[in-house]
């Protein structure tokens, strides 16, 4: 089965290409409002996966929270702050930067990433996007007394452990298990899973792990992404939203109430990935500025906007199931 178009690019009034892909749509009682592509088939979710790591991670006997927990799931922007709290997570179980072991990297921040090379600094562990999933990873191990210099191979206890978790949390066997662009061990699930793994995140008991991880990634939308980042903007403009882009197409996006929309575009392209999402949340009844905002991805000519990359979401929404009346919400 071909997967559909969710998404054409439009320039100067013509449709110049399209990006096909899978989403799904869930009800705040689980069940499927919108489904399209094949969102039960695996895929490597990316970073989108870094939540339910931090959530393996506390469960070790990881004590985080607050910014230091957000930055365990966030893939930041490299700007100043976020170096400063993957730095003090560092500190709180006395590790420093160089044992850091991910990929080295400029800032995702086009602004940080022109000042580090005018700063003549080189592409580092610190300053790529991944950094704070790599800190938590270490000191989780420093809790446990666990090797460091290993602590990325896919047999390490620490390893061992946040696959088990991912398991748990998706109800899915792990289908596969590959290198992440940071070099961490990467699960994959179904983008369905992946879905009721974010719903548990957002309807787990105050005080839980997963509670806690969705919590601090609500509280603090700037160090998850940062400036200017679909991620950090939705967060911030729609109160309790829950929300994590990824590599690859990814966007999963979670509401408080338990909605859940996640998105898998075929290609990998983001600008894609955002405003199917936003058409997601959309069919599910919610109205926010930030939605306007963020419903199409501008496509440029000469330094101006001549169209959009825009949402094309079918009829034809998956399986039948007791019709909901529709809703709408107004919100931020």
């Amino acid at each position: 089965m071909s997967l559909p178009v969710l998404a054409e690019v439009v320039r100067s009034g013509f449709v110049e290409g399209h990006h096909a892909g899978s989403m799904l749509a869930l009800r705040a009682d689980g069940s499927r409002a919108v489904w399209l592509g094949r969102p039960d088939s695996p895929i490597f979710p990316r970073s989108a996966n870094k939540p339910l790591q931090a959530v393996a991670m506390l469960r070790a006997g990881l004590d985080l929270d607050g910014e230091l927990l957000a930055v365990a799931a966030a893939s930041h922007s490299g700007e100043a702050y976020h170096l400063d709290v993957v730095r003090r997570l560092l500190a709180s179980a006395d590790l420093e930067p160089g044992m850091l072991g991910n990929t080295p990297g400029l800032p995702l921040d086009e602004a940080s990433a022109r000042a580090a090379v005018r700063a003549g600094l080189e592409p580092a562990p610190l300053m790529q996007n991944c950094s704070g999933k790599h800190a938590a990873m270490l000191a989780t191990c420093v809790v446990n007394g666990w090797p460091l210099g290993s602590y990325l191979d896919p047999e390490h206890p620490l390893q061992r452990r946040i696959g088990a978790d991912v398991e748990e949390l998706a109800g899915e066997a792990v289908a596969a298990t590959g290198v992440d662009g940071c070099g961490a061990p990467l699960h994959a699930v179904s983008l369905s899973a992946l879905a009721r793994a974010f719903r548990r995140l957002v309807t787990a008991a105050a005080g839980s792990p997963q509670r806690r991880v969705a919590d601090a990634m609500r509280a603090y939308p700037f160090v998850v992404g940062g400036t200017g980042r679909a991620a950090t903007r939705l967060m911030s403009g729609i109160p309790g939203l829950l929300a994590k882009d990824a590599a690859e197409g990814v966007v999963v996006v979670a509401t408080a109430v338990g909605e859940v929309v996640a998105v898998k575009i075929d290609d990998g392209a983001q600008r894609a990935a955002t405003p199917v999402a936003v058409a997601g949340l959309r069919a599910l009844g919610y109205r926010a500025e930030v939605l306007d905002d963020l419903a199409e991805w501008p496509i440029l000519g000469g330094g101006r906007r001549v169209g959009q990359v825009r949402p094309v979401i079918p009829t034809a929404t998956g399986p039948p199931e007791a019709p909901h009346p529709p809703r709408v919400r107004s919100l931020g």
